[in-house]
């Protein structure tokens, strides 16, 4: 699986109609909302917002697609061929339409959704998708330097820090690494 580094945006007119696409990368539901609400407010005149989103969680990878009032199966679902066709997780892509006049007819819409997240996905900075395991770990304070020292080799990143008798830490790390990890810390993570 593939995933995006970082937000992309491109425009295109067709036939006097402006089709802006948009890619971001998320992580939950709630993540992707946000960013189709921000466009809505950022595009509070567009006449269609469709978007559809492929995300991994805990309880398996989560598809959506919405046409946003186009007709069925013209906008959500052609954006998500591409999403799926690239093999992309932990992505939202949004089309955001302003109609110019011109009907498209379905597949013409088809056709212009799908190049508009076509085009987006193109323009992407695309690297290889990691799952990353979430841990919990208790140090004594004098651990703390060798344990930040040894996580940035394995490519962590420590999210949150609690100092109280001992540090307790919240860290990320490829899920590969993890039981390496416990190997040279035994006892230490839960």
């Amino acid at each position: 699986m593939l995933c995006v580094k970082a937000p992309v945006n491109r425009e295109e007119i067709i036939k006097k109609s402006r089709f802006i696409g948009l890619i971001y990368p998320c992580i939950s539901e709630i993540e992707a909302a946000t960013y189709i609400n921000t466009q809505r407010i950022e595009h509070p005149s567009a006449n269609h917002i469709a978007f559809a989103y492929r995300i991994k969680t805990e309880q398996g990878t989560v598809c959506r697609f919405h046409d946003a009032g186009e007709p069925s199966g013209t906008a959500g679902k052609p954006i998500y061929s591409y999403i799926e066709g690239h093999d992309l997780i932990n992505i939202v892509c949004i089309v955001v339409r302003y109609f110019g006049g011109v009907k498209l007819g379905a597949g013409g819409l088809t056709r212009a959704y799908g190049n508009a997240a076509k085009q987006a996905i193109k323009a992407a900075d695309i690297i290889e998708f990691i799952e990353l395991a979430t841990l919990s770990i208790v140090l004594d304070y004098k651990q703390l330097q060798q344990f930040e020292y040894t996580l940035k080799k394995f490519s962590g990143k420590i999210i949150s820090k609690d100092f109280a008798g001992q540090v307790k830490l919240l860290i990320q790390l490829p899920e590969s690494q993890a039981d390496e990890l416990l190997q040279i810390f035994p006892g230490q993570i839960s």
